[in-house]
């Protein structure tokens, strides 16, 4: 098949939650010997350097356009008619055009904000919705009539763009119902985000550390994750603490630092921002602990524990979009009195964890893997042409 491919970053396999799927998407289709023609927008120049060293031009058609940010009254009356297609530049817009003209076979557009870029092929068009912030946000405070807005406009332009296109992928079951809400017409499949486990060592059990640690790893510019961090420090970890007295929690993320600074002196607690490589703060992790207010899609960073081998305790928006069961692969929770004891008895029975981050790896491995992922996007492709008339 001829597939043109459309991202809103660079595929990198320690880029931002997204670019890892892309990643192996990219690698996983061309190894399939599909003919990839990919555009892929671009905000950081260090990424597009990257990116290009992975995927050589001899073998890769990848094409990346740096985000251009606009001011002025005909930039604000764009955003007003495609909110968020800001990151699209004129460039990308047509090149893209341009290639769909010479003929393809699938549009596979990644992110729901791409699906301004397919709306004039919506019949071979497939659009991969990882999450939805309209449940993402629905608890975040509003503060003044810019987040008002700014809510508004994601949650139309989500309503509105789920409504054009007939065949979309999404990432677990519970997005599925919203989009249905939106688009009763469209054909969905659940497909899970793909992993490459093989960039991932499995940590040893000698290289565990034995100390009492703690972690929560995510960006607090994000409210599931910054959510996630407040009820960690104040309504979990002064019990958990309490009960194990010596243990210590560490929180790791963009703008941790600046987003909790009034969490900063709580006993106890090391927070690190902006760090350059979290590898080391997995090693150092005893268990991970994440539990968000609210957070649709599947959790990276939860698939990168399992893969590491950190033991997770979370609720069920954390482990969305996997078959974990609450003491095998996971431990699993909604109240805070059962986070807490979960969290407590892993830090105490190093034989829970090391059985718990066996079956995490082997689940992620087997649910998460390239191939059976992307054996059933190129399914859902072979479906689409199906359906194409004549």
């Amino acid at each position: 098949m001829k597939i043109v491919l459309v991202m809103t970053d660079p595929p990198l396999p320690f880029g931002n939650a997204a670019a890892r799927w892309y990643y192996v998407l990219l690698r996983e289709l061309v190894a399939r010997g599909h003919e990839v023609v990919t555009l892929a927008a671009s905000s950081k120049a260090t990424d597009e350097v990257e990116a290009r060293q992975l995927f050589p031009a001899d073998k890769y058609n990848l094409r990346i356009y740096p985000t251009v940010y606009r001011s002025g009254f005909a930039a604000k009356l764009r955003s007003l008619r495609q909110p968020f297609a800001y990151i699209f530049s004129d460039e990308m817009k047509r090149d893209l055009e341009q290639e769909l003209a010479r003929g393809f076979d699938i549009l596979h557009l990644e992110q729901l904000w791409c699906g301004w870029l397919g709306l004039e092929h919506t019949s071979r068009a497939l659009l991969n919705v990882h999450h939805l912030q309209t449940i993402d946000l629905s608890e975040a405070p509003m503060v003044d009539w810019k987040s008002r807005w700014s809510r508004h406009q994601v949650n139309s332009t989500e309503r509105h763009l789920l409504g054009k296109f007939r065949y979309i992928r999404s990432c677990s079951p519970r997005i599925v119902d919203m989009i249905r809400q939106h688009s009763p017409q469209s054909q969905i499949r659940v497909i899970p985000v793909g992993m490459d486990a093989s960039l991932y060592r499995f940590i040893p059990p000698e290289k565990r550390t034995l100390e009492p640690v703690v972690t929560l790893v995510g960006s607090m510019g994000w409210y599931p994750s910054t959510s996630a961090g407040r009820r960690l420090i104040t309504r979990l970890w002064p019990e958990i603490r309490r009960q194990v007295p010596d243990a210590r929690l560490k929180i790791v993320g963009w703008s941790a630092r600046s987003v909790l600074k009034e969490h900063l002196e709580t006993p106890g607690l090391e927070v690190f921002e902006n760090v350059a490589d979290i590898q080391p703060y997995f090693e150092e992790a005893n268990v991970f602990l994440y539990a968000p207010a609210r957070g649709s899609g599947m959790k990276i960073k939860i698939l990168e524990c399992m893969l590491f081998g950190v033991p997770v305790v979370t609720t069920s928006e954390g482990i969305e979009g996997l078959p974990a069961q609450d003491g095998v692969e996971a431990s699993v929770c909604e109240d805070d009195a059962g986070l807490i004891a979960r969290t407590v008895q892993l830090l105490r029975d190093p034989e829970r964890r090391e059985r718990q981050r066996l079956a995490a790896r082997a689940m992620v491995e087997l649910h998460c893997g390239p191939n059976a992922t992307v054996s059933a996007i190129e399914a859902f492709y072979q479906q689409i042409l199906r359906d194409q008339p004549g």
